[in-house]
């Protein structure tokens, strides 16, 4: 008789690799992140393989809709819901395929699915649904990783830390982690875990992406090209490193609700004519936005040895020239150069909690989300 799904599942901890695929949608809802990951081991022992990287942008139908999440119904997050978890699916047979392997080969999906609200402290709410992914591919998916922290009195993000930790630390420095997507996070990784510090530091392409696509037609100011043409309002700059966001110290995460269109529409009418200097002062906020975190947060605790930079941001020319300013003599380098697509990080840090999860091991860091105490994170759809 054949064994049941539940004991199938934990027979993987037996297996010497786990192929595992990740998929992360981020606050700029450009598309979905998916990372198909070998991993051996788990906790301190774990080590990752990357045997293929595949981003599947949303189809413009499905991307209007969940911009136009701030005032949809109980009826459009219903059904976004169910196509974001379409688009998940789509995008993991994507780069199951892309490795030249089947869903056969493949162990096991992790989902972060895209934050439609997120209340730190109070509640969370991811969508994608998690049965139509593990109908369509025919895997167990484990998802909603932020709702176990958030229960348990946490921010619910950010999530990566302890996979930055896992995979990045170096015995003899100490690095900051920087991923820059729709909004920015950092996550100082020491020799012990019991002394990393992580949290949002503000905006990171989210306004920038907002300000290209209302002005110019395009998803993203491609290599800060625009910015760079621009020239930084250093008035409305020093109005905006005054958000109160910027001031509260850590634990702490945001999202769309603080750095999105409540943010852009409001300046764009200010800057008519001037778009390109709006872009540069928001592309300056997100890096001022970093360093101010940097100094009022982590310095009084030491200094890194190195920037270490993921995500979309780090293709934008203008804003990693402003980092290497800020933080020189600080050396500002891509994730590449330490061994990673720096544009598959967070996808596969979803495949590394969904292993996490797997070995019933504590996925958040609560010294990073203010949570009660370590939890083991997502749900489990068989």
């Amino acid at each position: 008789m054949a064994a049941d799904p539940l004991t199938r599942l934990l027979a993987l901890r037996k297996l010497p690799a786990r192929r595992i695929v990740g998929l992360m949608s981020g606050t700029s809802g450009d598309g979905v992140d998916a990372a198909l990951v070998a991993v051996v081991g788990s906790g301190t022992r774990t080590r990752v393989r990357l045997l293929a990287f595949e981003s599947v942008p949303f189809s413009e139908g499905l991307r209007e809709e969940i911009l136009a999440l701030p005032e949809a119904n109980t009826q459009a997050v219903t059904d976004l819901n169910a196509g974001l978890g379409e688009a998940f699916a789509e995008a993991a047979l994507a780069v199951i395929a892309k490795a030249e392997l089947t869903p056969e080969d493949v162990h096991l999906v992790g989902s972060h699915g895209h934050t439609a609200r997120h209340h730190p402290r109070r509640a969370t709410l991811q969508l994608g649904e998690a049965a139509v992914i593990a109908e369509r591919t025919g895997l167990p998916v484990i998802s909603d990783f932020r709702a176990r922290d958030v229960a348990a009195g946490g921010e619910g993000a950010p999530l990566v830390p302890l996979v930055d930790w896992l995979l990045f630390r170096a015995p003899d420095r100490v690095r900051g982690l920087l991923n820059i997507g729709g909004i920015a996070n950092l996550t100082v990784v020491t020799p012990s875990l019991d002394e990393v510090l992580a949290f949002d530091t503000g905006p990171g392409n989210m306004a920038l992406d907002l300000v290209s696509r209302a002005v110019w037609g395009e998803p993203f100011d491609r290599n800060g090209s625009r910015a760079a043409s621009g020239t930084a309002d250093l008035d409305l700059l020093a109005e905006l490193l005054r958000h109160p966001f910027l001031a509260q110290p850590p634990p702490r995460s945001t999202g769309r609700e603080l750095f999105g269109s409540i943010l852009v529409d409001a300046l764009l009418p200010r800057f008519r004519g001037r778009e390109e200097d709006l872009l540069a002062t928001l592309t300056a906020l997100s890096a001022e936005a970093v360093h101010h975190a940097y100094r009022n947060f982590v310095l009084p605790r030491g200094a890194v040895q190195e920037l270490v930079v993921s995500g979309g941001g780090v293709h934008n020319k203008t804003l990693m020239g402003h980092l290497a300013r800020c933080f020189a003599p600080i050396p500002v380098r891509s994730l590449l150069e330490v061994g990673m697509d720096p544009d598959a990080k967070e996808a596969v840090a979803f495949a590394v909690l969904a292993n996490e999860s797997l070995f019933a091991n504590p996925g958040n860091l609560p010294a990073a989300t203010g949570a009660a105490g370590s939890r083991i994170l997502g749900k489990i759809t068989l």
